[in-house]
């Protein structure tokens, strides 16, 4: 059987970046015919639709699988065409990153200074929850991804990174103004805490473990920033869960106390990256996986 051609796949990410076949058309200097006979030649390769052909037009299932694959294959070819030609180009190779937020407030630039710092790189990163990072590697979107899941999806291999311990801590004023009867039902009703966006419900899952408190009986800020939720925690705002190397610091000068000693929420996180790396992603993994382990609890 013939292969897949690429310039199907090109056609199809044309159309899905740019928004309509028109731009497609310009963008890769031929006919907007040839675009949509380039996609009608990929779906009737697959026997099954790549498009749902709306306004804007959108992948299938199948569509998001191929552009993931074209994006690996781009990476590939822009890391290996210079060294194989001898031509080093001017042109930065991407990286794009799927982290969580705390990990990206603490040890995630840190670990690749040594190759941003070396390479000619241009880092993308999204900011998204763990177990929403790994969809974006599915996707092809990004070429690795922070997440809880310790499973690989096929193509990919799973780094344990390490474990990361958050303790539930406010400033002592805060601790005196809601808890003064102690940590419970009723204070935990009353006192405010922190979560990072809809999707976060760490906190919520933390209270209803250990306290059998349900999502609307408490109260929470929505703040879409790790740093935020020290800031919001040292000035008295409300008491957060925070990672325990994050607030080291606070905690031995006394900015920050912990509420509920021995009480952990703890989490394993993996790093996933595209097997038989090579190169500049080779680096990147090792870098990461290497200073993660050194930082993060065993």
């Amino acid at each position: 059987m013939r292969g897949m051609d690429y310039r199907w796949l090109e056609a199809l990410e044309a159309v899905i970046t740019l928004g309509n076949f028109e731009r497609a058309s310009t963008a890769l200097f031929i006919s907007q015919s040839a675009v949509s006979q380039r996609i009608k030649q990929l779906e009737k390769y697959l026997a099954q639709p790549v498009l749902i052909r709306e306004q804007p037009p959108k992948p299938t299932v199948v569509g998001k699988k191929l552009l993931g694959l074209y994006h690996r294959v781009q990476l590939l070819e822009d890391e290996l065409v210079p060294e194989l030609t001898n031509n080093q180009l001017d042109k930065p190779l991407t990286i794009s990153i799927a982290t969580n937020a705390d990990s990206l407030a603490t040890w995630l630039l840190p670990s690749l200074e040594s190759v941003l710092t070396t390479r000619n790189i241009e880092l993308k990163l999204a900011v998204l929850n763990e177990k929403r990072a790994i969809e974006k590697l599915k996707s092809g979107e990004v070429t690795g991804a922070i997440s809880l899941e310790s499973r690989p999806i096929p193509g990919c291999q799973a780094d344990y990174l390490g474990r990361v311990d958050y303790v539930c801590v406010a400033n002592p004023k805060f601790f005196a103004r809601h808890f003064t009867n102690g940590v419970n039902i009723e204070s935990l009703k009353v006192a405010p805490g922190v979560a990072y966006d809809q999707h976060d419900n760490q906190h919520q899952q933390f209270l209803k473990k250990h306290f059998n408190l349900l999502p609307e009986d408490v109260r929470i800020h929505r703040v879409a920033s790790s740093e935020a939720f020290v800031t919001m925690a040292v000035k008295g705002m409300a008491y957060c869960l925070i990672p325990r190397f994050q607030i080291e610091t606070e905690l031995e000068t006394g900015q920050l106390v912990d509420i509920l000693p021995g009480f952990l929420s703890s989490y394993r996180i993996y790093w996933h990256h595209w097997q038989l790396e090579s190169g500049v992603l080779e680096e990147v993994t090792q870098s990461i996986v290497s200073f993660a382990q050194k930082v993060l609890s065993s």
